[in-house]
């Protein structure tokens, strides 16, 4: 059976900003093989946008509902996104 592709958003809120959280989410993004953006939010949120094989997004989902050491993730909204955007590679997105 072939893994097929999935592509959704996910925003993460709490203390996750400062923290490297956008710099490690790219981390774990590229080990997965994903492509896609994360950014902060004027919120204090993060915001991410991911596509890969769903095997895939579904593993770096579950990375950001603890994110790296120092984050204090309180929530995490993920929501599939209609169309496949595509991306060159995984980016920090200012």
């Amino acid at each position: 059976m072939a893994d097929t592709s999935k592509s959704v958003s996910i925003r993460i809120t709490g203390k996750v900003q400062g923290v490297f959280y956008r710099a490690s989410t790219q981390e774990q993004a590229q080990r997965l093989h994903l492509t896609g953006f994360v950014r902060n939010e004027k919120d204090g949120s993060v915001y991410v946008e991911v596509s890969g094989p769903a095997e895939a997004v579904d593993s770096l989902v579950a990375w950001c509902r603890q994110g790296p050491p120092r984050a204090r993730v309180e929530e995490v909204v993920v929501t599939p996104l209609e169309a496949t955007p595509t991306y060159a590679g995984f980016q920090v997105r200012r």
